[in-house]
């Protein structure tokens, strides 16, 4: 299980808020070190070909402008794109998704190695919010940003594999790790401890099919 603690410690996690048209959002952010050159990540979080293998299906005009949708999952409008450093997309998802962007901000590194940044960014309903803190999400983005991980090593697991990844071993020490990075994110933003402990153990009993 050490390589799984390894990948949960090469990510930094920050929460904060930030103020946006529609009211106060809550904010995200997720930073890692990979071992490619930058036109290689860019490559691979831009490309409909690539994202499908590290994350899921994308289709639509992946242009500025244009429109995406995540197979069964997210959708909206690609906003900026400037390459090879950023991407900014709305985030929308369900019937009344309020304001909900991501950016990706990648900027390279000494020894062929990239420095990625992904910042989510949406109003959330209160009662989501303190129910599970920033871990719903985020649990969900380092999931997102290991497979990403193993994609540049050349790896990766298979659509079924990634299906039930989350009831094996290293799927559980994964997400138990990632819950509780979250969960001292929260708390260093300023939450009280016992909020941080009870939306740490709600976004682990969500991840691992527990929740009552």
């Amino acid at each position: 299980m050490s390589e799984i603690a390894d990948e949960i410690n090469r990510m930094h996690r920050r929460v904060d808020t930030r103020q946006v048209e529609t009211g106060e959002a809550r904010t995200v952010l997720l930073r890692r070190t990979y071992d490619a050159e930058i036109a290689d990540v860019w490559d691979a979080v831009t490309s409909p070909e690539r994202i499908a293998r590290w994350f899921m299906p994308v289709s639509g005009e992946l242009k500025v402008g244009g429109r995406y949708q995540l197979e069964g999952n997210a959708g909206g409008e690609i906003l900026e794109c400037v390459e090879p450093e950023r991407v900014r997309v709305s985030w929308l998802y369900g019937p009344d998704p309020g304001f909900s962007e991501v950016e990706v901000r990648l900027t390279p590194e000494s020894g062929e190695r990239t420095v990625l940044e992904l910042e989510h960014v949406a109003v959330v309903p209160d009662e989501f919010w303190d129910r599970f803190g920033p871990g719903a999400v985020g649990v969900g983005w380092d999931l997102g940003l290991y497979g990403l991980a193993l994609h540049l090593a050349g790896g990766g697991l298979s659509k079924e594999a990634a299906a039930t990844w989350h009831t094996t071993p290293e799927g559980s020490a994964f997400i138990t790790g990632s819950s509780e990075g979250w969960g001292e994110a929260y708390a260093a933003s300023g939450a009280e401890p016992e909020t941080a402990t009870r939306t740490t153990a709600a976004t682990l009993a969500f991840y691992t099919g527990t929740e009552a």
